[in-house]
Parts: C-alpha cells; structure tokens; sequence
C-alpha cells in the first residue's frame, strides 16, 4: 500500500517550483539530506523517478508533470480539511502565487490585488511580473495558481476569462512634428521611428498589428519595459503605443503627448488564466470572488 506523507508532497513540489533539492530544503526548513530522503522515498513508493537533472537543476519527467497538480490539491485539500476541522472557515493562510503581465503588474496591481489582499489578510500573496509569453508558461508548468495577462491566450489546458478592458495610446514628445499637426492620417507615420515592447509581450503584439495599417517606418528601440519606453518617447528618441494607464501622470505633466488616431484599433481585453488541471480551493475561488 502506498503511504506517501504530506511531508514528502511538499517536497515534491517544492523542488518542482525551485528546481532543486537544497532551495526546496530551505523554503521548508528542512535540512537538505531531510529533503533528499523525503523525495527518494516517494519515489521508491512510486516506484518510478519523477525528475530529470539537467545543468545542475531538477527538472519534473513526463511522469512528474503528471503527478504535479494531484500532489498540489492533496496539499490544498489537506490544509482545508484542518482550517474546516478546526473551525477557521473563515480564516484562509498559505500562499498564493500569481503573475501579471506587465501593464497589470505595474498599473493595475492595486485592482488585482487589493480586495483580496483586505479580505484575507493571512494568506502571503507573491506577484510574478513579466511578459504575457513568459506567465503562459509559468501558468503550463503549475508554477503559478493564477495569472493576468493582457494578450489573447490560445492553449486547451488554460481557461481564459475575462477580466477588464484596456486600451493603448500612441505617444510622441510634445515637440515631436506629429504632435503639432492639428489632424492626423496615416501617411503622416510615414518613415516613422517606433520603440516598441519585446518580442513576446502583448503590447508588442498589438502594436505591430496597429502599425501594419500604417505606412512603413523603423524600429529604433526595443525595451522590456513601458517605463523605459516612456523615458525614451519623452526624450525624442521615437513614437510608441503605451498602455494608456501608464502614461496618465506624464501626459499631465505635459511631458508626453497622445496623438488622436481613431484609425487605429488599439483596444484589447485583459483576462485571467486558470490551468485546467489545477485544484480551484478555497484560495483561488475567493482570489477569483475578489478580482471579478
């Protein structure tokens, strides 16, 4: 009979999540030859390997992705039958991991977070930002509960739900020549120098789309960041599409200008992404209670 402890789950997925023995140790204060025998004796319950070692890290095998969302919900399933056992209905702890892509982890933190941060005040929130591409794939590999991204996501194991709108702006310098031009066309952007957001971003994604019904320009600048690209706008070096919430406070200040370009399609959904596989406890229901 196989009798695998929780002990041995939260190493398991400990070492999924940091991809080695002593970082899973030490997030468990554990000692690390603790770690390796709780991980070498649900392997031999098993009996079958549930890593790969390449570089240096622990990798999960085929059979480890498997088994890494049902070690996941036995966990939260265990936690849950102690806060209900205990009479703490009400009283959600543990952690919460969650990724935004950048427009949402650096403008709209405060509308994701904010009601369930206030509603739960024990559960240990930690935000990943980074580009849409890069939460997608933390999102396939369970390394994150939930995510927000502002491109479209097309993949049979995540659930896509909508979550707000929003909208780019295209901004120059307000010295720039199109920022004096009392109305615009699209052969004005002609010859036209762009920054714009790296390959796999969102932002980059729309854009490009917006600049196809333009004539052609060049790319000057490639940044990873909307505060860089600000920067870069403001001190002349192009024109970019930016995240309107991101340039509010420099477009009052009068340090950039937003051109009105109604020929232009700049909207986009920003939405939330669930795996399919993934237990929804009591800390995602009530996160997605908070944020709808």
């Amino acid at each position: 009979m196989i009798n695998i402890s929780p002990r041995q789950l939260e190493v398991f997925v400990q070492i999924a999540r940091l991809g080695s023995v002593r970082a899973a140790a030490e997030a468990l204060h554990l000692t690390q030859p603790a770690a390796s025998m709780a991980l070498a004796e649900m392997e031999r319950q098993l009996d079958t390997t549930v890593f790969a070692r390449e570089r240096g890290r622990l990798r999960l095998n085929t059979r480890g992705r498997e088994l890494l969302p049902l070690a996941q919900e036995l966990l939260e399933r265990y936690a849950e039958f102690g806060r209900v056992g205990s009479g703490g209905v009400d009283e959600l702890g543990g952690e919460l991991r969650v990724g935004a892509s950048n427009t949402v982890g650096n403008y709209r933190v405060g509308e994701l977070l904010g009601a369930f941060v206030r509603a739960h005040p024990h559960v240990s929130v930690r935000l990943r930002v980074s580009n849409t591409a890069e939460i997608v794939a933390a999102m396939l590999d369970h390394a994150l509960e939930l995510g927000c991204v502002e491109g479209p996501v097309a993949h049979p194991s995540l659930e896509v739900r909508p979550w707000r709108d929003d909208v780019l702006a295209v901004c120059t310098s307000p010295d720039h020549p199109l920022a004096r031009k009392r109305r615009l066309e699209p052969e004005d952007f002609a010859g036209a120098r762009w920054v714009l957001r790296e390959p796999g971003s969102a932002t980059r994604s729309l854009s490009e789309r917006a600049l196809s019904s333009l004539p052609a320009g060049e790319t000057v600048l490639e940044l990873d960041q909307a505060e860089a690209i600000k920067q870069a706008v403001i001190a002349g070096l192009g024109i970019a599409c930016l995240p309107e919430v991101s340039v509010i406070d420099a477009v009052a200040a009068g340090r950039l200008k937003v051109l009105h370009t109604p020929f232009l399609d700049l909207h986009r959904k920003l939405s939330l992404l669930l795996h399919r596989q993934r237990y929804r406890g009591a800390l995602i229901e009530a996160f997605l209670a908070c944020a709808g």
